[in-house]
């Protein structure tokens, strides 16, 4: 499938923009605090929300004629129309300004930035880069920069060919089981229908991955409350992640966190101990 993908004709949709809006909720909070493991209690009205809510809201909703096989909304529109089936969140970039609150009427602008194409190991990708602003009344919440990888299905699901290298040992470490009820969950917070987390017969018949994935923004919201919690409850002024290797529903995931002269490292990683994504947060 990779001959149909077209860079020049992709990289017109460089530019293109997009605005949605939404209002925090109390029981958004209080559903993506309990998946997130937090404490829940009773959100009111200017409570602070979890640091990536802005994430479960003002997604698009299309109706289910339009949904892919795959689950996802059938390609073009704001996204460009990558002719490459498998797509999944690689990693980005967030900057903190301010956090959203229950009960906040939130605006969001995107922006299509890069669009580029590489070769790797498992064939052709294409990398499309999409920049966020969020804001509230109050001013500019969060500036993000999301990047989705796109690959061809008919390339093997990226396994290590060799055992990882160990992952240091870490100052701070978390452990939760990724079973199916959480992944659901985090699915609905987000509206997210990419059969990839809820669908074992599709993702190991279809896709051939061996059970369900981890979705990558729950990783990193993982991370990113853990290095908030560090810090005094104080979410980091910058934090940039990206995607090591798919992480699998049925085994326990660990959340690891080392203090270092020019911030803090901080990844997720599998039962056997390897890192599936990794963050630096800087404040």
């Amino acid at each position: 499938m990779s001959d149909k993908l077209d860079i020049d004709h992709l990289r017109q949709w460089i530019g293109r923009t997009s605005e949605a809006s939404d209002i925090v909720t109390a029981q958004l909070v209080k559903g993506l605090r309990a998946t997130l493991f937090m404490k829940i209690d009773d959100p009111k009205s200017g409570d602070a929300a979890p640091f990536t809510v802005h994430w479960c809201l003002a997604q698009p909703v299309f109706p289910m004629s339009e949904l892919g096989p795959d689950g996802h909304p059938t390609r073009g529109g704001f996204l460009p129309p990558v002719p490459l089936p498998r797509r999944m969140w690689a990693g980005g970039e967030l900057e903190f300004f301010e956090p959203l609150r229950v009960g906040d009427e939130m605006a969001r602008t995107s922006r299509i930035s890069d669009v580029t194409m590489k070769t790797g190991s498992t064939g052709v990708l294409c990398f499309v880069s999409v920049e966020h602003l969020v804001k509230t009344p109050r001013g500019t919440a969060i500036r993000e920069r999301q990047d989705i990888v796109y690959r061809d299905m008919s390339a093997a699901p990226s396994a290590p060919t060799k055992p990882a290298t160990p992952p240091p040992a870490a100052q701070h470490r978390e452990s939760h089981m990724a079973d199916p009820v959480l992944l659901f969950r985090y699915s609905a917070l987000t509206f997210n229908g990419h059969r990839i987390h809820y669908d074992r017969d599709y993702v190991t018949k279809v896709e051939g991955y061996p059970g369900l994935i981890f979705h990558g923004p729950l990783q990193a919201a993982f991370i990113v409350e853990m290095a908030a919690k560090l810090h005094g409850g104080t979410a980091p002024k910058k934090f940039s992640y990206r995607g090591l290797q798919p992480l699998f529903e049925g085994s326990e995931f660990s959340i690891n966190a080392n203090d270092g002269a020019s911030g803090m490292e901080l990844w997720t990683a599998n039962s056997a101990g390897q890192p599936t994504m990794k963050g630096t947060a800087t404040w």
